[in-house]
């Protein structure tokens, strides 16, 4: 009887210690803070997947998704500061970019994804069970990133899908997570994807996350996050040819933006000029108007 009420109260204190552990220990904070990120997606996927399946695999399911995963910025104290969303409001199907630092990007993701865009995943994904399931009702491409024929082979019928049903792709063209505070070089994918589709490139860049999460540090408090949607970038009249020099110009642009941010300039950039579609003069009207390794 003894052992049985010395055990009772050991749990009766746990909550209290876990409580306190989790207010004086910041490595323990992220610990939870990083569970809890990733036990919510696969509760929100498992509830979630069978109203997606009446639907069938379909775009439209991505709207479930982004509903489950916007209240994550206020569990976390995160406050979402987005700049020039406006240049999503496009009428076609068009190609998003955007730097790729950590699964918290989904909680960026969500706050400015369009209508009908479904990003690019590594082909992993869909073996997480109902979170793979949920991915694929949704309408997520999945490519093999080892695969180059492969790769090249969901690329071109992507690029068929996105003009018939008016479909905008997300892609996060570094190919891997990048938690520095400069842009790592770009997979040509997302690029080839939008010559061959003859759509235009929308890049976004996402603040650095470091000042309130480190996964090096085991560090995870509130903070603010900017979101920076810049200029498009026209394809139309591109070929194959011209990819390495569009995805040049894009990086720059884009590691600009990110480098500006880095040095906690968060001032408006609404003023900038657009970006120029390759080969164009400034004078021209016309410029003002994950392949393999581009998934997450």
């Amino acid at each position: 009887m003894d052992l049985l009420l010395l055990l009772l109260h050991g749990l009766l204190l746990l909550p209290l210690a876990a409580l306190l552990l989790y207010r004086c220990s910041p490595r323990f904070q992220y610990l939870c803070k990083v569970a809890f990120f990733n036990c919510w997606i696969v509760a929100m996927a498992t509830l979630l997947s069978p109203f997606a399946a009446f639907r069938g695999r379909s775009v439209e399911n991505m709207k479930l998704l982004r509903a489950a995963l916007l209240p994550l910025k206020r569990f976390y104290g995160i406050r979402m500061r987005v700049r020039g969303s406006e240049r999503l409001r496009l009428p076609g199907p068009f190609v998003i970019v955007c730097n790729h630092q950590a699964s918290l990007d989904l909680m960026g993701m969500v706050e400015v994804i369009p209508e009908r865009c479904v990003p690019i995943a590594k082909r992993e994904l869909l073996y997480l069970g109902t979170v793979g399931w949920a991915c694929w009702l949704s309408g997520i491409i999945f490519i093999e990133r080892h695969r180059r024929d492969a790769a090249i082979g969901v690329i071109s019928r992507t690029a068929g899908t996105m003009q018939r049903e008016n479909l905008r792709v997300w892609v996060f063209p570094e190919g891997t997570r990048n938690l520095g505070r400069s842009m790592l070089p770009f997979k040509r994918g997302a690029f080839h994807l939008a010559v061959q589709a003859q759509v235009p490139i929308v890049p976004i860049v996402i603040s650095p996350y470091c000042d309130f999460f480190s996964s090096k540090e085991k560090r995870f408090t509130s903070g603010t996050c900017t979101i920076q949607v810049l200029p498009r970038v026209e394809t139309r009249g591109l070929s194959p040819k011209d990819v390495p020099e569009l995805t040049e110009s894009v990086h720059q642009a884009m590691a600009e933006a990110l480098a500006e941010m880095s040095k906690g300039d968060h001032g408006d950039q609404d003023t900038e000029q657009p970006l120029l579609r390759q080969g164009e003069d400034r004078g021209s009207p016309q410029g003002q108007g994950d392949t393999a390794g581009s998934s997450q």
